[in-house]
């Protein structure tokens, strides 16, 4: 897939510029995660600064070992035990500020990585419209790997390479200003390299990221739709397919591992030789007698620090820029706004009082942000009364799985306005109003858990009781008992240990349990035998009395004894009546609809 259409798709922008304001803001708000932990967090800092002011001891007490043992005395004796003493005492804090730190970069990370998905939950249709699944989860693992790297691993060891290099520099230029001039002459060259190769680090890194994330799309759909790649034969294409995006992947990685490959023979080349000039400059020192072996020891040391804190900071620098292009990747879903909130504080039941069922539509029109272009639902306008049943019929692309998903408000009507209650939907809390409603859909997904978790997920806390209640009056709790461990069977991913039959009374009993004040039912029908359509239908009738339901249908036997059946074509109500009403219309399309699933009928072709 082309790289500027997909992140087109995606929303993506590829960042262009070096560490600047913009890339700031995004890691002190992955470092707000940071703050609850913050007393460790600083007492880690504490052990970390100490640590390395230890380390910057080392080389100013060998020197003086050094010149000690050019007197006759004790003096080396005291010296080496100080420099045992230093040693235990940096190992001790070294320990500590480790542990401190993946302790609280896990627990940040803990945290973060809930906050993220609970902000996908929380988000529109309208929002995962655009997205896909694979990219979606590539964001909840890729970049949140790379974030985790930064917090336990980098971000301590870019803090403890600051501080050498700091330190190395200051007590360098305390021990001889001639050697420090000639070795800070080194830096410009370093930084200005290190500047423009980060640049493109970063976003090299971001499309490395991005590359990733399309073949774990692949990977997604393709294992979603495993039938249908075995029944097309297709194995050989959607290996290609995901080859070709390997490859994608892997020729972005390559090209970032080539430019943070030349920067650090750069920085080699630059320290040695850095290192080789002051040797020479030093020994000409040691022959003028204008410093000491000790002093000129000491110095050699401390530039092994320096050198060895710069050339740690270049990878270290490209490494944080590729954790920058995760960071903002991961931010901006937090950014998205949310249609809910996920948690809320009191339970959504209890938050809305229990819902009459009166739905009206007025003048609603809809048209998807995803297809802007197209006109869905065009002035859609009717009326259920609390308690009745109403269907929903009509050609394929009439519009009917959309008119229930406003009701449902997965998404709001375009114009016009939907009401409940006689209240207007949008009023509601959106989980409030969902949590009165129950959907059992055609396509059916179970989770991955026992067959009881999946019934109880209509109203999580049910007992065993309620579950089995329920199950029995959606004609399945016979085949639950024929399996061995019966409620507790798993079903498999989204339920592939099931027939199509045994998911659609599994959803059924999930509905029922959650005794809805509204209920939609997408072909629940449609999927089983004639006996247990007819027991399962009767079930139903039972369960939608005294409920508003709405049932989309293309078998019109399952709706004849609807109190309103709606005809949707072009995404207008054409018709609406009931059975007998709508059957007694010349050249109408229920009529003709009628005619091909009813013998009794006229035969009637439609005009």
């Amino acid at each position: 897939m082309a790289r500027n259409s997909r992140n087109d798709q995606a929303g993506v922008d590829l960042p262009k510029a070096p560490i600047n304001r913009e890339s700031m803001r995004e890691v002190l708000a992955l470092l707000r995660y940071l703050h609850p932990y913050r007393i460790r967090f600083v007492l880690a800092l504490l052990a970390l600064f100490g640590s390395n002011l230890l380390g910057l001891a080392f080389p100013f007490l060998a020197g003086k070992l050094i010149d000690a043992a050019t007197t006759p005395g004790p003096g080396i004796h005291r010296i080496a035990l100080a420099l045992i003493a230093v040693l235990a005492a940096q190992s001790s804090l070294s320990f500590f500020h480790a542990l401190s730190f993946a302790s609280v970069g896990q627990r940040g990370l803990v945290d973060l990585r809930r906050d993220t998905y609970s902000r996908l939950l929380s988000l529109p249709m309208a929002f995962f419209a655009r997205r896909r699944v694979g990219e979606l989860t590539s964001r909840l693992s890729a970049d949140l790997i790379q974030i985790e790297d930064t917090l336990i691993a980098l971000l301590p060891q870019f803090l403890r390479q600051m501080t050498l290099l700091a330190g190395g520099a200051v007590l360098i230029a305390l021990t001889s200003l001639k050697l420090s001039a000639i070795m800070l002459a080194s830096l410009p060259p370093i930084i200005v390299a290190a500047v423009l190769l980060g640049r493109r680090t970063r976003r090299v890194a971001r499309e490395a990221q991005d590359r990733l994330a399309d073949t774990a799309t692949i990977v997604e759909e393709t294992l979603q739709g495993i039938v249908n790649v075995k029944a097309f034969t297709n194995e050989a294409h959607e290996l290609q397919r995901y080859g070709t995006g390997l490859q994608s992947f892997l020729e972005t990685t390559l090209r970032g591992a080539r430019i943070r490959a030349a920067f650090v023979a750069f920085i080699v080349f630059a320290l040695f030789g850095t290192v080789v000039l002051v040797l020479w400059s030093g020994a000409r020192l040691l022959q003028s007698g204008e410093i000491t072996f000790g002093e000129l020891t000491r110095f050699l040391l401390y530039t092994t620090f320096v050198a060895g804190a710069l050339g740690q900071f270049a990878d270290l620098y490209s490494q944080i820029q590729k954790a920058i292009g995760s960071t903002q990747r991961v931010r901006e879903l937090l950014r998205e706004v949310p249609e809910c909130d996920p948690t809320p504080a009191v339970s959504p039941a209890d938050a809305l009082p229990r819902l009459q069922g009166s739905v009206e539509f007025e003048d609603v029109r809809f048209t998807y942000p995803s297809r802007p272009g197209v006109e869905i639902l065009k002035g859609i306008s009717f009326r259920a009364e609390p308690g009745t049943k109403v269907a929903v019929v009509g050609p394929s692309g009439a519009g009917k799985s959309t008119l229930l998903s406003l009701l449902l408000r997965l998404y709001d009507p375009t114009s016009g306005s939907l009401r409940i209650d006689g209240r207007d939907a949008r009023e509601y809390p959106v989980l409030s109003l969902r949590s009165r409603m129950a959907f059992v859909p055609q396509e059916i997904l179970l989770f991955g858990g026992s067959i009881a978790e999946n019934i109880a997920y209509g109203r999580p806390g049910a007992s065993q009781e309620e579950i089995e209640a329920a199950a029995r009056r959606a004609n399945a709790h016979a085949f639950i008992q024929g399996f061995p461990e019966g409620y507790a069977t798993l079903v498999g991913d989204r339920g592939i240990r099931l027939s199509g039959g045994q998911r659609q009374r599994i959803a059924i009993a999930r509905a029922i349990l959650r005794d809805p004040a509204i209920l939609i039912l997408d072909e629940a029908t449609s999927s089983l035998d004639s006996e247990s359509e007819r027991l399962i239908q009767e079930a139903l009738e039972s369960l939608m009395r005294g409920r508003t339901s709405f049932i989309i249908a293309h078998r019109l036997a399952t709706v004849r004894n609807a109190d309103r059946i709606l005809v949707l074509d072009g995404g207008h109500i054409v018709e609406s009546g009931t059975h007998a009403e709508l059957n007694a219309i010349e050249g109408g399309t229920y009529r003709h609809l009628a005619a091909l699933q009813f013998h009794d009928a006229p035969q009637t072709p439609q005009p």
